[in-house]
């Protein structure tokens, strides 16, 4: 079984700068797959960035040159580090997995175990 639990979120002002943290139990951040979605109200979910198990990365348009995916693999925690934040980021943040472990970009949220509460992402004009 996997857990994750994502926690770090906040309200901030455009332009300020979050770190989101995503404690991971079941599987080693550095051997698999690792992801953030959001999903903003009344919206889809979806892909943020991923790491692979290679250490390639992977980010939405929207967000790429702003946000930066790393792991710590001695806490076993997955990081998203976000600058620059902007209002359209305003979205309950989570973390994710593959099913299968492996990614070549963004993964699918439906083939992935996802964090069950996410992190709350508010950003203001």
């Amino acid at each position: 079984q996997v857990d994750l639990v994502e926690s770090g979120g906040g309200s901030v002002q455009a332009g300020g700068s979050l770190r989101l943290s995503c404690a991971v139990r079941g599987r080693p951040v550095g051997s698999y797959c690792m992801a953030w979605f959001r999903q903003a109200l009344g919206k889809e979910r979806e892909g943020v960035a991923s790491i692979g198990h290679t250490g390639n990365t992977y980010y939405s348009d929207s967000v790429k040159g702003r946000f930066t995916i790393s792991r710590d693999s001695g806490e076993n925690i997955l990081i998203l580090e976000m600058n620059n934040l902007e209002p359209e980021d305003t979205a309950i943040y989570y973390c994710a997995t593959p099913y299968t472990g492996v990614c070549t970009a963004l993964p699918d949220p439906r083939l992935c175990y996802v964090g069950t509460h996410g992190t709350q992402v508010t950003v203001s004009a």
